[in-house]
C-alpha cells in the first residue's frame, strides 16, 4: 500500500502538433495525499495557510466550493465502484503561500496496490472546471500499457477547439508516477505528461522545491500565459470561451 503523504518533484512536458507547433517542459511539484487520513504538518497544511497547503474546497465539485473526497467517493459510487477496501488518493499541486491554480488534479481510486479508477479534475484559466472519469470494464486494474479514452467536452485552451478525444495512460506505483494525456483531433493534437519520483513529504523537500521552483502555483499560471503569448505570436487562432458543460463529470 502506498504510504502517504508524498511529494512528487516532477516534470511536465507539453507538445502541440498541427499548426502552429509548440513544445515546452518545466519542473513542477505535486503532493499525493490520502485526504481522509493525512493532516500533513510542518510547512504543509490541510485547510489552513502555510507554505504548501491543500484545501478541500479547491477539489471535488464546483470550483472554489468543493467538498473534497466526499465528492470523489460519490462520483465513484455513482459509476458502480463501491467496495470496503477502496482508498482514494489525491494527486495535486498545493497552494503556495495561499495562491493556488491547478491545470489538472487526479483522484486515484486504489484497491490495495492496484489503481482501478481515476477522476481527472481539469481547470482552465477562465474559472471553469470539468472532470473526466476513467476506468476499465469491471474496474479492472489499470496498468501502464492500457489506454483509457474520453471525448473532449471542455474548453481548456483558447487555441484549441472542443473536438477530438483524450487518450489517458497511468503508471502509478509506490516509487513513481507517470501520467500521459494525448489529445487526438485529426492531424492536430497535444501530448502532455507528468512524471517523477515519489518521496516522503518533508520540510527539507518543501524548502528545496520552493528554492528551485519559486512561487509554486503562481509560477505555473505565469508559464501558462507565457506559452499562450508564444502561440499567439506564431499565429494560432484565438477562440472565445464557450459555456462549460452542464455536467460536472463525463
Amino acid at each position: 500500500m502506498i504510504a502517504t503523504p508524498l511529494h512528487l518533484p516532477g516534470r511536465t512536458r507539453h507538445t502541440r502538433r498541427g499548426g502552429p507547433e509548440n513544445a515546452f517542459a518545466y519542473g513542477v511539484d505535486y503532493l499525493l495525499i490520502d485526504p481522509e487520513r493525512d493532516a500533513l504538518g510542518g510547512l504543509a497544511s490541510r485547510n489552513r495557510f502555510n507554505l504548501f497547503a491543500v484545501h478541500d474546497r479547491d477539489h471535488g465539485g464546483r470550483r472554489g466550493a468543493g467538498t473534497g473526497v466526499a465528492w470523489a467517493r460519490a462520483v465513484f459510487a455513482g459509476a458502480g465502484l463501491v467496495r470496503p477496501d477502496l482508498r482514494i488518493l489525491l494527486l495535486t499541486q498545493p497552494r503556495f503561500l495561499g495562491y493556488g491554480f491547478n491545470p489538472v488534479s487526479f483522484w486515484l481510486a486504489m484497491a490495495g496496490d492496484d489503481l482501478i479508477a481515476v477522476i481527472a479534475e481539469v481547470n482552465n484559466p477562465f474559472g471553469d472546471r470539468h472532470s473526466y472519469l476513467c476506468h476499465l470494464p469491471g474496474f479492472a486494474a489499470i496498468g501502464p500499457g492500457q489506454v483509457l479514452t474520453a471525448e473532449k467536452v471542455f474548453h481548456v485552451s483558447p487555441f484549441q477547439r472542443i473536438a477530438g478525444s483524450y487518450r489517458f495512460r497511468f503508471d502509478v506505483s509506490a516509487e513513481r508516477i507517470v501520467i500521459a494525456i494525448t489529445l487526438v483531433d485529426g492531424e492536430k493534437g497535444l501530448r502532455a505528461t507528468l512524471e517523477g519520483p515519489l518521496r516522503p513529504l518533508t520540510t527539507g523537500g518543501i524548502v528545496g522545491a520552493s528554492l528551485r521552483r519559486p512561487a509554486g502555483a503562481l509560477r505555473t499560471i505565469v508559464l501558462i500565459y507565457w506559452q499562450a503569448l508564444k502561440l499567439k505570436a506564431k499565429g494560432a487562432r484565438y477562440r472565445v470561451r464557450p459555456e462549460p458543460p452542464s455536467e460536472e463529470v463525463t
